[in-house]
């Protein structure tokens, strides 16, 4: 039975927003939380970015959600031995209610320590390299791991949960869902692709949890809620690699002038059309997801969470 959760954006609330919304989506019947991992907004005008980590030690007092960062890049502003670190400790805090999503990574986040920013076919392999280590630093043992781009010297966690802590791979292309099929502990993505599903389950992942994410932007005005998209969140609507390679919030700005407030009409549900939501969430489960995150996109919170917990999250459950 497809189960839905609640898409924290880090991009776009402080901390203590973030903790107070965890609370509305778990009052409200959301199931899990899913958690963006970002050093920098996507552009100013969403004008946040906390530490991902710091948050996710709040989050497991204030709820009792599964918590999941979606995702976190493992491979060029955090070693993979640090992020196993952090990693080990939210499992713990959180009672193993904490899933690791991992990716390759985005420019914008992953550049600002000068180093080179790799094609995506090493920035998989990286990935690959990066969850072998996380995965035995998982077990407590000591660690000794010299690869092609990865050193460990003598690390041990002693901080560990009592069981493994699950590593679901994000993949937009053939190549990451391959290797999130051959690796991964579950498969994420933002896009309701069928093909990708089954690519993922018939490569290996079998039975694995199946997860994806959506935005939606709530509220009673459909056209300035189209607008409020547009202003914070056209970055979605770039095509092709943009999104991986653009090193700044200020490019991604310059690249958004090519979107249009029609496109984000097309593209986004706004307003507070029921069918519309439903209809949203409901082709991820009929693309093969196990479970769907939501965020809202605009202001009107207590609104989102209302609509959901009285109409949307019922009315997804009817038609199961």
């Amino acid at each position: 039975m497809p189960e839905y959760g609640y898409f924290l954006s880090c991009e776009q609330y402080g901390p203590a927003e973030l903790i107070e919304q965890a609370r509305m989506a778990e009052q409200a019947g959301f199931q899990a939380l899913w958690i963006s991992d970002h050093y920098h907004p996507w552009n100013d005008e969403q004008g946040q970015s906390p530490f991902v980590w710091s948050v996710i030690g709040a989050l497991s007092e204030a709820v009792s959600l599964p918590i999941q960062t979606a995702v976190t890049c493992p491979t060029v502003r955090m070693h993979p031995a640090v992020v196993a670190h952090a990693a080990a400790t939210s499992a713990v805090m959180t009672n193993n209610r904490f899933r690791l999503g991992v990716g390759s990574g985005e420019a914008l986040n992953e550049h600002i320590l000068g180093d080179h920013w790799p094609p995506a076919h090493v920035r998989l392999e990286m990935l690959e390299e990066a969850i072998q280590v996380m995965r035995r630093l998982f077990s407590g043992e000591e660690v000794n791991h010299r690869g092609p781009h990865y050193t460990v010297e003598n690390a041990r966690l002693y901080t560990v949960p009592d069981e493994p802590i699950p590593i679901d791979i994000s993949g937009f292309g053939p190549a990451a869902t391959q290797l999130a099929s051959r690796v991964g502990d579950g498969y994420v993505s933002v896009m309701p692709d069928e093909a990708m599903v089954e690519q993922y389950r018939k490569g290996g992942g079998g039975g694995k949890l199946v997860s994806g994410g959506t935005k939606v932007c709530y509220g009673t005005d459909k056209e300035e809620a189209v607008r409020t998209v547009h202003r914070l969140w056209a970055n979605e609507q770039l095509p092709g690699e943009l999104g991986q390679v653009l090193p700044s919030p200020k490019h991604f700005e310059q690249a958004q002038q090519l979107v249009t407030e029609d496109m984000v009409r097309e593209n986004r549900v706004c307003g507070d059309d029921l069918d519309e939501h439903v209809a949203e969430l409901k082709q991820f489960a009929d693309a093969g997801y196990d479970r769907t995150y939501v965020n809202q996109i605009g202001p009107d919170l207590r609104g989102f969470f209302d609509f959901y917990r009285t109409k949307v999250l019922p009315q997804l459950q009817q038609t199961l």
